[in-house]
Protein backbone atom coordinates (compact mmCIF):
# COMPACT_ATOMS: atom_id res chain seq x y z
CA UNK A 1 0.00 0.00 0.00
CA UNK A 2 2.63 2.72 0.97
CA UNK A 3 6.27 2.07 2.19
CA UNK A 4 7.70 4.20 5.29
CA UNK A 5 10.55 5.88 2.64
CA UNK A 6 7.45 6.99 0.58
CA UNK A 7 5.80 8.36 3.77
CA UNK A 8 8.65 10.14 4.30
CA UNK A 9 8.98 11.22 0.69
CA UNK A 10 5.81 12.46 0.53
CA UNK A 11 6.21 14.56 3.99
CA UNK A 12 9.49 16.23 2.19
CA UNK A 13 7.36 17.10 -0.79
CA UNK A 14 5.05 18.80 1.13
CA UNK A 15 7.55 20.54 3.86
CA UNK A 16 5.70 18.94 6.94
CA UNK A 17 6.91 17.45 9.78
CA UNK A 18 5.12 14.36 11.27
CA UNK A 19 3.15 15.95 13.50
CA UNK A 20 1.72 17.74 10.95
CA UNK A 21 1.47 14.36 9.18
CA UNK A 22 -0.85 13.08 12.41
CA UNK A 23 -2.99 16.06 12.08
CA UNK A 24 -3.99 15.63 8.53
CA UNK A 25 -4.85 12.09 9.05
CA UNK A 26 -6.45 12.75 12.37
CA UNK A 27 -4.25 10.34 13.66
CA UNK A 28 -1.26 9.79 16.80
CA UNK A 29 2.22 11.38 16.25
CA UNK A 30 3.49 7.60 17.65
CA UNK A 31 1.57 6.22 15.23
CA UNK A 32 2.92 8.29 12.30
CA UNK A 33 6.61 7.65 13.98
CA UNK A 34 6.39 3.70 14.25
CA UNK A 35 4.98 3.39 10.35
CA UNK A 36 7.87 5.37 8.83
CA UNK A 37 9.81 3.06 11.08
CA UNK A 38 8.35 0.17 9.76
CA UNK A 39 11.10 -1.97 6.94
CA UNK A 40 9.37 -1.81 3.43
CA UNK A 41 5.74 -1.61 3.22
CA UNK A 42 4.36 0.08 6.45
CA UNK A 43 2.70 -1.99 8.73
CA UNK A 44 -0.24 -1.10 11.25
CA UNK A 45 -3.99 -1.16 11.72
CA UNK A 46 -5.47 -0.95 8.26
CA UNK A 47 -7.67 2.19 9.18
CA UNK A 48 -4.65 3.95 9.99
CA UNK A 49 -2.80 3.14 6.73
CA UNK A 50 -5.91 4.55 4.80
CA UNK A 51 -6.33 7.82 6.83
CA UNK A 52 -2.41 8.68 6.23
CA UNK A 53 -2.88 7.55 2.00
CA UNK A 54 -6.11 9.81 2.19
CA UNK A 55 -4.32 12.54 3.76
CA UNK A 56 -1.45 12.51 1.50
CA UNK A 57 -4.04 12.16 -1.60
CA UNK A 58 -6.25 15.46 -0.70
CA UNK A 59 -2.66 17.05 0.27
CA UNK A 60 -1.99 16.17 -3.50
CA UNK A 61 0.47 13.55 -3.22
CA UNK A 62 -0.28 10.81 -5.56
CA UNK A 63 1.83 7.68 -4.31
CA UNK A 64 3.51 5.43 -7.24
CA UNK A 65 3.58 1.74 -6.79
CA UNK A 66 5.58 -0.77 -8.20
CA UNK A 67 4.04 -2.28 -11.46
CA UNK A 68 3.16 2.16 -11.41
CA UNK A 69 3.85 4.02 -15.01
CA UNK A 70 7.22 5.54 -14.37
CA UNK A 71 10.00 6.46 -16.25
CA UNK A 72 12.48 5.19 -13.93
CA UNK A 73 10.25 2.59 -12.57
CA UNK A 74 10.19 1.35 -8.71
CA UNK A 75 8.34 2.88 -5.79
CA UNK A 76 7.95 6.47 -5.09
CA UNK A 77 6.22 9.91 -5.01
CA UNK A 78 4.64 12.66 -6.83
CA UNK A 79 3.51 15.70 -5.80
CA UNK A 80 0.41 16.53 -8.43
CA UNK A 81 -0.17 19.30 -10.42
CA UNK A 82 -2.42 21.83 -9.47
CA UNK A 83 -5.67 22.03 -11.94
CA UNK A 84 -5.69 25.22 -13.58
CA UNK A 85 -8.63 27.49 -12.82
CA UNK A 86 -10.70 28.32 -16.06
CA UNK A 87 -11.52 31.55 -16.31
Amino acid sequence: MITAAQMRAARALLGIDQRQLAELAGISVPTIQRMEASDGNVRGVIDSLVKVVEALDRAGIELIGDNAVSSGGGRGVRLRQAPLNST
